[in-house]
């Protein structure tokens, strides 16, 4: 099947953006591209910036740390899910931790620190998620007990 030059380049296009918004996907796709081979390993082979690893904020010179005030625990050596969200393992299990002088905790869905009105007890993912959390369940529970059923 042969495709015309304008299609080529809306299907390169949409592939692009496809790459730009999925930040964990490293390897590209060209299924879709007609011709270009060499092109298209040569661009397989650079990085797009959306792979580039590093931490954004240019110079590098200052290693990454906790978002927990007084907390200085340096995170170059620590795994790598809690120098992606800079939260030490401590501050990350913590049930209170000031941030940017508010009383907040972790939550482990949104990887994020929410205050401490969106928590239940004790519990570490807020409201919303577990909200959602327990709506999946309801749903995929009910399908099996319907399908149990007949």
């Amino acid at each position: 099947m042969e495709t015309s030059k304008a299609e080529e380049k809306r299907s390169f296009k949409y592939k692009m953006e496809d790459e730009d918004e999925d930040e964990d996907d490293d390897e590209y796709s060209n299924t879709e591209l007609g011709s270009g081979e060499e092109e298209r390993n040569k661009r397989m082979m650079t990085p797009s910036p959306s792979t580039k690893k590093g931490s954004g904020s240019g110079g590098g010179s200052t290693p990454p740390t906790c978002q927990a005030e007084d907390c200085n625990v340096d995170l170059s050596d620590a795994k790598h899910y809690h120098r992606r969200h800079k939260v030490c393992d401590f501050h990350a299990k913590a049930p209170v931790v000031s941030v940017a002088g508010i009383q907040q905790r972790f939550c482990q869905q949104c990887s994020r620190f929410h205050q401490l009105t969106e928590f239940d007890e004790s519990k570490r993912s807020c409201r919303r998620r577990l909200a959602g959390h327990n709506e999946r369940r309801r749903k995929s529970s009910s399908e099996f007990h319907r399908e149990g059923s007949h």
